[in-house]
Protein backbone atom coordinates (compact mmCIF):
# COMPACT_ATOMS: atom_id res chain seq x y z
CA UNK A 1 0.00 0.00 0.00
CA UNK A 2 1.03 3.29 -0.90
CA UNK A 3 0.42 5.97 1.33
CA UNK A 4 -0.16 9.91 0.19
CA UNK A 5 0.54 11.66 3.10
CA UNK A 6 0.42 10.65 7.20
CA UNK A 7 0.68 9.53 9.89
CA UNK A 8 -2.57 7.50 11.81
CA UNK A 9 -3.90 8.56 15.12
CA UNK A 10 -4.71 5.92 17.59
CA UNK A 11 -8.93 5.01 17.43
CA UNK A 12 -11.15 5.96 20.35
CA UNK A 13 -11.81 4.07 23.23
CA UNK A 14 -14.16 1.54 23.28
CA UNK A 15 -17.81 1.61 25.09
CA UNK A 16 -17.69 -0.18 28.51
CA UNK A 17 -19.49 -3.53 28.44
CA UNK A 18 -19.02 -3.91 24.97
CA UNK A 19 -18.30 -7.04 22.99
CA UNK A 20 -14.90 -6.77 20.77
CA UNK A 21 -15.77 -4.80 17.41
CA UNK A 22 -15.51 -7.02 14.24
CA UNK A 23 -13.15 -5.52 12.04
CA UNK A 24 -14.92 -3.82 8.96
CA UNK A 25 -13.96 -2.36 5.38
CA UNK A 26 -16.73 -0.02 4.00
CA UNK A 27 -16.41 0.57 0.04
CA UNK A 28 -18.72 3.09 -0.69
CA UNK A 29 -19.47 5.27 -3.50
CA UNK A 30 -20.37 8.06 -1.18
CA UNK A 31 -20.54 11.18 -3.15
CA UNK A 32 -23.39 10.72 -5.22
CA UNK A 33 -26.76 9.56 -2.87
CA UNK A 34 -26.36 10.80 0.67
CA UNK A 35 -27.19 7.53 2.15
CA UNK A 36 -23.52 6.74 1.90
CA UNK A 37 -23.31 9.76 4.38
CA UNK A 38 -25.63 8.65 6.81
CA UNK A 39 -24.70 5.06 6.61
CA UNK A 40 -21.19 6.29 7.42
CA UNK A 41 -21.91 8.39 10.49
CA UNK A 42 -23.80 5.22 11.90
CA UNK A 43 -20.87 2.71 10.79
CA UNK A 44 -18.73 5.42 12.87
CA UNK A 45 -20.85 5.45 16.18
CA UNK A 46 -21.53 1.45 16.31
CA UNK A 47 -19.35 -0.16 18.79
CA UNK A 48 -19.72 -3.44 17.25
CA UNK A 49 -18.19 -2.23 14.21
CA UNK A 50 -14.11 -1.45 13.97
CA UNK A 51 -13.60 0.64 10.81
CA UNK A 52 -10.23 -0.88 9.31
CA UNK A 53 -10.31 0.56 6.35
CA UNK A 54 -12.65 2.62 3.93
CA UNK A 55 -12.35 2.02 0.03
CA UNK A 56 -14.52 4.71 -2.53
CA UNK A 57 -15.22 3.02 -5.72
CA UNK A 58 -17.43 3.99 -9.26
CA UNK A 59 -16.28 7.37 -11.32
CA UNK A 60 -14.40 9.24 -9.62
CA UNK A 61 -12.93 8.27 -6.90
CA UNK A 62 -10.63 10.98 -5.52
CA UNK A 63 -13.60 12.65 -5.63
CA UNK A 64 -15.52 10.51 -3.18
CA UNK A 65 -12.12 9.82 -1.38
CA UNK A 66 -12.02 13.60 -0.79
CA UNK A 67 -15.80 13.57 1.09
CA UNK A 68 -14.61 10.36 3.08
CA UNK A 69 -11.63 11.84 4.60
CA UNK A 70 -13.27 15.19 5.74
CA UNK A 71 -16.05 12.99 7.41
CA UNK A 72 -13.54 10.64 9.46
CA UNK A 73 -11.27 14.08 10.25
CA UNK A 74 -14.33 15.66 11.97
CA UNK A 75 -15.29 12.56 13.36
CA UNK A 76 -12.03 12.87 15.14
CA UNK A 77 -11.34 9.03 13.14
CA UNK A 78 -8.14 10.07 11.14
CA UNK A 79 -6.82 6.31 12.56
CA UNK A 80 -9.22 5.03 9.33
CA UNK A 81 -6.96 4.81 6.48
CA UNK A 82 -8.70 6.02 3.37
CA UNK A 83 -8.16 3.81 0.08
CA UNK A 84 -9.01 5.41 -3.71
CA UNK A 85 -10.64 2.70 -5.51
CA UNK A 86 -10.29 2.12 -9.22
CA UNK A 87 -10.64 5.47 -11.57
CA UNK A 88 -13.05 5.90 -14.45
CA UNK A 89 -13.55 9.00 -14.99
CA UNK A 90 -13.97 12.57 -13.74
CA UNK A 91 -17.31 13.65 -12.33
CA UNK A 92 -18.81 17.02 -14.07
CA UNK A 93 -19.95 19.16 -11.38
CA UNK A 94 -23.55 18.49 -11.73
CA UNK A 95 -22.97 15.22 -10.78
CA UNK A 96 -20.51 15.70 -7.83
CA UNK A 97 -23.48 16.12 -5.45
CA UNK A 98 -21.75 17.40 -2.29
CA UNK A 99 -19.14 19.22 -4.31
CA UNK A 100 -19.31 22.43 -2.60
CA UNK A 101 -18.39 20.87 0.51
CA UNK A 102 -14.62 19.88 -0.20
CA UNK A 103 -14.05 22.76 -2.39
CA UNK A 104 -11.26 24.10 0.15
CA UNK A 105 -10.49 19.99 1.67
CA UNK A 106 -7.99 18.09 -1.04
CA UNK A 107 -6.85 14.50 -0.18
CA UNK A 108 -3.75 16.07 1.15
CA UNK A 109 -5.10 17.88 4.33
CA UNK A 110 -6.38 14.61 5.46
CA UNK A 111 -4.20 13.96 8.88
CA UNK A 112 -4.51 9.94 8.26
CA UNK A 113 -3.07 7.52 5.52
CA UNK A 114 -4.66 8.09 1.99
CA UNK A 115 -3.75 5.29 0.21
CA UNK A 116 -3.44 4.98 -3.88
CA UNK A 117 -4.33 2.07 -4.63
CA UNK A 118 -7.38 1.14 -2.73
CA UNK A 119 -8.05 -2.23 -4.23
CA UNK A 120 -4.27 -3.59 -2.85
CA UNK A 121 -5.52 -1.82 0.23
CA UNK A 122 -8.33 -3.59 0.64
CA UNK A 123 -6.56 -7.11 -0.18
CA UNK A 124 -3.79 -6.58 2.47
CA UNK A 125 -5.86 -5.31 5.13
CA UNK A 126 -7.86 -8.60 4.29
CA UNK A 127 -4.95 -10.81 4.51
CA UNK A 128 -3.47 -9.37 7.89
CA UNK A 129 -6.22 -9.83 9.94
CA UNK A 130 -5.96 -12.42 12.69
CA UNK A 131 -9.85 -12.85 12.09
CA UNK A 132 -12.57 -12.92 9.45
CA UNK A 133 -13.02 -8.89 8.38
CA UNK A 134 -16.99 -8.18 7.35
CA UNK A 135 -16.63 -6.31 3.48
CA UNK A 136 -19.56 -3.74 3.43
CA UNK A 137 -20.25 -3.24 0.29
CA UNK A 138 -22.33 -0.27 -0.33
CA UNK A 139 -21.71 1.12 -3.98
CA UNK A 140 -21.23 -1.12 -7.33
CA UNK A 141 -18.62 -3.90 -6.92
CA UNK A 142 -16.15 -2.80 -9.15
CA UNK A 143 -13.64 -2.38 -6.47
CA UNK A 144 -14.49 -5.75 -5.59
CA UNK A 145 -14.51 -7.78 -8.19
CA UNK A 146 -11.27 -6.44 -8.99
CA UNK A 147 -9.77 -7.21 -5.49
CA UNK A 148 -11.26 -11.12 -5.61
CA UNK A 149 -9.34 -10.94 -10.00
CA UNK A 150 -5.72 -10.16 -8.12
CA UNK A 151 -6.30 -12.02 -4.62
CA UNK A 152 -9.48 -14.78 -5.08
CA UNK A 153 -8.02 -16.48 -1.41
CA UNK A 154 -9.30 -13.21 0.21
CA UNK A 155 -13.27 -14.44 -0.34
CA UNK A 156 -12.82 -17.26 2.36
CA UNK A 157 -11.68 -14.50 5.27
CA UNK A 158 -14.68 -12.46 4.52
CA UNK A 159 -18.23 -11.73 5.50
CA UNK A 160 -19.81 -9.81 2.67
CA UNK A 161 -22.64 -7.36 3.58
CA UNK A 162 -24.18 -6.11 0.61
CA UNK A 163 -26.74 -3.37 -0.84
CA UNK A 164 -27.98 -5.32 -3.41
CA UNK A 165 -30.52 -6.36 -5.60
CA UNK A 166 -34.27 -6.43 -6.08
CA UNK A 167 -36.12 -8.95 -5.14
CA UNK A 168 -39.98 -9.06 -4.86
CA UNK A 169 -40.21 -5.07 -5.45
CA UNK A 170 -38.27 -2.49 -6.63
CA UNK A 171 -38.46 1.59 -5.54
CA UNK A 172 -42.03 1.06 -3.78
CA UNK A 173 -43.69 -1.67 -2.31
CA UNK A 174 -46.29 -1.35 -5.27
CA UNK A 175 -43.59 -1.34 -7.45
CA UNK A 176 -42.11 -4.21 -9.29
CA UNK A 177 -38.43 -5.79 -9.18
CA UNK A 178 -36.07 -3.71 -11.30
CA UNK A 179 -32.26 -3.58 -12.31
CA UNK A 180 -30.95 -1.98 -8.68
CA UNK A 181 -28.24 0.08 -9.24
CA UNK A 182 -25.71 -1.19 -7.49
CA UNK A 183 -25.97 -4.11 -9.54
CA UNK A 184 -27.10 -2.65 -13.05
CA UNK A 185 -23.79 -0.45 -13.11
CA UNK A 186 -21.41 -3.53 -12.79
CA UNK A 187 -23.20 -6.69 -13.75
CA UNK A 188 -19.62 -8.78 -13.88
CA UNK A 189 -18.38 -7.50 -11.01
CA UNK A 190 -21.79 -9.07 -8.71
CA UNK A 191 -21.39 -11.78 -10.35
CA UNK A 192 -18.27 -12.13 -9.40
CA UNK A 193 -19.14 -11.47 -5.60
CA UNK A 194 -22.14 -14.03 -6.13
CA UNK A 195 -19.40 -16.93 -7.66
CA UNK A 196 -16.24 -16.07 -4.76
CA UNK A 197 -16.90 -18.31 -2.07
CA UNK A 198 -17.39 -16.01 0.86
CA UNK A 199 -17.61 -16.91 4.80
CA UNK A 200 -20.95 -15.66 4.64
CA UNK A 201 -22.99 -13.51 2.26
CA UNK A 202 -25.94 -11.26 3.46
CA UNK A 203 -27.67 -8.24 1.68
CA UNK A 204 -30.36 -6.13 1.73
CA UNK A 205 -32.43 -5.74 -1.65
CA UNK A 206 -34.90 -2.70 -1.91
CA UNK A 207 -37.55 -4.64 -0.63
CA UNK A 208 -36.17 -3.86 2.73
CA UNK A 209 -33.40 -0.84 1.88
CA UNK A 210 -36.21 1.00 0.01
CA UNK A 211 -38.46 1.79 2.54
CA UNK A 212 -36.71 3.78 5.09
CA UNK A 213 -36.46 7.31 5.50
CA UNK A 214 -36.39 9.49 8.83
CA UNK A 215 -38.88 12.27 9.64
CA UNK A 216 -41.24 14.06 12.49
CA UNK A 217 -39.32 14.07 15.59
CA UNK A 218 -36.35 11.60 15.01
CA UNK A 219 -35.44 13.72 11.66
CA UNK A 220 -36.02 16.99 13.45
CA UNK A 221 -33.46 15.33 16.76
CA UNK A 222 -31.16 15.00 13.98
CA UNK A 223 -31.34 18.17 12.90
CA UNK A 224 -30.63 19.47 16.58
CA UNK A 225 -27.66 17.42 17.23
CA UNK A 226 -24.56 18.63 18.28
CA UNK A 227 -22.25 15.95 17.11
CA UNK A 228 -19.48 17.04 15.05
CA UNK A 229 -20.49 14.23 12.43
CA UNK A 230 -24.13 14.63 12.70
CA UNK A 231 -23.50 18.40 11.67
CA UNK A 232 -21.40 17.51 8.85
CA UNK A 233 -24.24 15.27 7.60
CA UNK A 234 -26.69 17.60 7.96
CA UNK A 235 -24.38 20.26 5.81
CA UNK A 236 -23.65 17.73 3.54
CA UNK A 237 -27.58 16.81 3.21
CA UNK A 238 -28.46 20.78 2.72
CA UNK A 239 -26.03 20.83 -0.11
CA UNK A 240 -27.22 17.83 -2.02
CA UNK A 241 -30.89 18.80 -1.53
CA UNK A 242 -30.17 21.57 -3.22
CA UNK A 243 -28.35 20.25 -6.30
CA UNK A 244 -30.64 16.91 -7.33
CA UNK A 245 -33.00 17.57 -9.35
CA UNK A 246 -35.50 14.67 -8.40
CA UNK A 247 -35.65 16.12 -4.25
CA UNK A 248 -38.99 17.60 -3.69
CA UNK A 249 -39.08 17.61 0.08
CA UNK A 250 -38.22 20.34 2.44
CA UNK A 251 -35.25 19.28 3.91
CA UNK A 252 -35.72 21.45 6.63
CA UNK A 253 -38.74 20.42 8.22
CA UNK A 254 -39.66 16.90 6.75
CA UNK A 255 -37.53 14.27 6.21
CA UNK A 256 -34.61 12.56 5.12
CA UNK A 257 -34.26 11.03 1.18
CA UNK A 258 -34.02 6.70 1.52
CA UNK A 259 -31.67 5.58 3.81
CA UNK A 260 -30.43 2.32 2.06
CA UNK A 261 -27.65 2.25 2.78
CA UNK A 262 -27.65 2.22 6.69
CA UNK A 263 -29.59 -0.90 6.52
CA UNK A 264 -26.48 -2.71 5.04
CA UNK A 265 -24.31 -1.41 7.80
CA UNK A 266 -26.93 -2.61 10.24
CA UNK A 267 -26.65 -5.83 8.90
CA UNK A 268 -22.85 -6.20 9.60
CA UNK A 269 -24.36 -6.17 13.57
CA UNK A 270 -27.57 -6.98 13.80
CA UNK A 271 -30.75 -9.09 12.18
CA UNK A 272 -33.11 -7.85 14.88
CA UNK A 273 -35.57 -5.42 13.05
CA UNK A 274 -35.55 -7.63 9.99
CA UNK A 275 -36.83 -11.19 8.71
CA UNK A 276 -33.73 -13.03 6.77
CA UNK A 277 -34.63 -15.38 4.27
CA UNK A 278 -32.02 -17.84 2.52
CA UNK A 279 -32.60 -17.73 -1.07
CA UNK A 280 -30.24 -18.61 -3.90
CA UNK A 281 -30.08 -15.50 -6.16
CA UNK A 282 -28.31 -15.11 -9.63
CA UNK A 283 -28.23 -12.13 -11.82
CA UNK A 284 -29.92 -11.78 -15.35
CA UNK A 285 -27.17 -9.81 -17.97
CA UNK A 286 -29.54 -7.15 -17.36
CA UNK A 287 -29.00 -6.77 -13.65
CA UNK A 288 -32.00 -8.68 -12.49
CA UNK A 289 -31.61 -10.46 -8.88
CA UNK A 290 -34.16 -13.07 -8.96
CA UNK A 291 -34.69 -16.17 -7.71
CA UNK A 292 -32.81 -19.39 -9.06
CA UNK A 293 -32.35 -23.18 -7.55
CA UNK A 294 -29.11 -22.89 -9.22
CA UNK A 295 -27.96 -19.62 -8.03
CA UNK A 296 -25.93 -18.49 -4.69
CA UNK A 297 -26.85 -19.41 -1.59
CA UNK A 298 -27.10 -16.33 0.69
CA UNK A 299 -29.27 -14.11 3.95
CA UNK A 300 -31.62 -11.73 1.98
CA UNK A 301 -33.41 -9.05 4.20
CA UNK A 302 -36.84 -9.55 2.57
CA UNK A 303 -39.43 -8.34 4.93
CA UNK A 304 -39.15 -5.85 8.00
CA UNK A 305 -40.23 -7.03 11.61
CA UNK A 306 -40.69 -3.80 12.50
CA UNK A 307 -39.77 -0.47 11.01
CA UNK A 308 -40.16 1.92 13.42
CA UNK A 309 -38.23 0.56 15.98
CA UNK A 310 -35.33 0.31 13.07
CA UNK A 311 -35.70 3.61 12.67
CA UNK A 312 -35.43 4.60 16.06
CA UNK A 313 -32.40 2.55 16.36
CA UNK A 314 -30.43 4.05 13.10
CA UNK A 315 -31.59 7.93 14.67
CA UNK A 316 -29.92 6.57 17.94
CA UNK A 317 -26.89 5.62 16.19
CA UNK A 318 -26.63 8.27 13.82
CA UNK A 319 -26.71 10.92 16.72
CA UNK A 320 -24.20 8.57 18.50
CA UNK A 321 -26.02 7.13 20.89
CA UNK A 322 -26.52 3.84 22.06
Amino acid sequence: MTPLNGSINAPPPRRGGCPPAKPVILDTDIGSDIDDTWALAQLLHSPELDLKLLTTACGDTPYRARIAAKLLDLAGRSDVPVGVGLFQHVMTDAHRHQGPWVEDYPLERYPGTVLRDGVGAMIDTIRASPEPVTLIAIAPCFNIAEALRRAPDIAPRCHFVGMHGSIDSGYSPESPPVPENNVVQDVPGFRKVLEAGWASLRITPLDTCGRITLGGERYQRILAGQNPLVQACVENYRIWAKRVHWMTVDFDTERTSTLFDNVAVTLAYSTEHLDMETLRISCTDKGMTVRDPEGTPMEVALRWKDMDAFEEHITRRILGGP
